[in-house]
């Protein structure tokens, strides 16, 4: 038991923290990625187009709403309003983020707001130690990484594999966040019921569709940070949910 009023030291976190914690991100991005290449190539994108939407972007769910929207003949504009929409989930993991990083120089957080993504935020707030912008930048490295190549090779070799393994690519973004969530949980009820509550909220706006589309994801993600913030007991660190 630690004496009252004695500060325990955490551990930074780098590079290698930063690479090991990002290969169930890497599992799950390629082959999602390779999804979006192959679907991408089937909306008569070139592959140049393909893969500067993956390097410029980086934001599986918009690449994938943009291809639908694109394949629908929606206006730029729209497009772009629509993806706007759904990304502004972002601000709110930024914010969590930023609590953690104040120690950190203003001049990388542009290139770590890049990289943050659903899973990369994931991982990075359920991680215990000190954030530092080596470990953000290996996890988001790897992730960008793994995102750009899964598109190219995705788009090249994607028509040659059989039609069951292309139907079945989506689902490594759901394994992988199941990956991510259960090691969680097992330690801490708390990171359980966030999951479950926003979960909830989720499936319940967009089953009886109060609001738009996009805005329902937007909505539980909200709640469930104020609830983490408002009735989630810390469980031994002062840097987690």
């Amino acid at each position: 038991m630690v004496p009252e009023g004695v500060e325990i030291k955490q551990q930074t976190l780098g590079i290698k923290e930063g690479l090991v914690a990002g290969i169930p991100v890497v599992i799950g991005y390629f082959p999602v990625a390779m999804a979006f290449g192959l679907l991408s190539r089937s909306v008569d994108i070139s592959l140049v187009d393909s893969c500067l939407f993956s390097l410029v972007v980086f934001a599986g769910a918009s690449q994938f709403m943009a291809l639908d929207l694109i394949k629908a003949g929606i206006a730029a504009g729209d497009i772009v309003l629509a993806t706007f929409l759904l990304n502004l989930r972002h601000l709110m993991m930024s914010a969590s983020l930023a609590v953690r990083l104040k120690e950190i120089k203003r001049g990388w957080l542009l290139f770590i707001a890049f990289g943050i993504t659903d899973e990369s935020f994931s991982v990075a707030s359920l991680k215990s130690g000190k954030l530092s912008v080596r470990f953000l930048l290996a996890l988001q490295g790897i992730a960008y990484v793994a995102w750009a190549g899964g598109t190219f090779v995705g788009y090249l070799i994607g028509t040659a594999l059989p039609a069951a393994v292309q139907s079945s690519l989506g689902i490594g973004l759901y394994a992988m966040f199941t990956a991510i969530l259960v090691p969680e949980i097992k330690k801490s009820y708390s990171v359980l019921f966030l999951a479950a509550f926003s979960g909830s909220i989720y499936v319940f706006i967009d089953y009886f569709r109060l609001l738009p589309s996009g805005w329902s994801l937007i909505v539980a993600i909200v709640a469930a940070s104020a609830a983490g913030l408002l009735f989630v007991k810390d469980e031994g660190r002062e840097d987690r949910i």
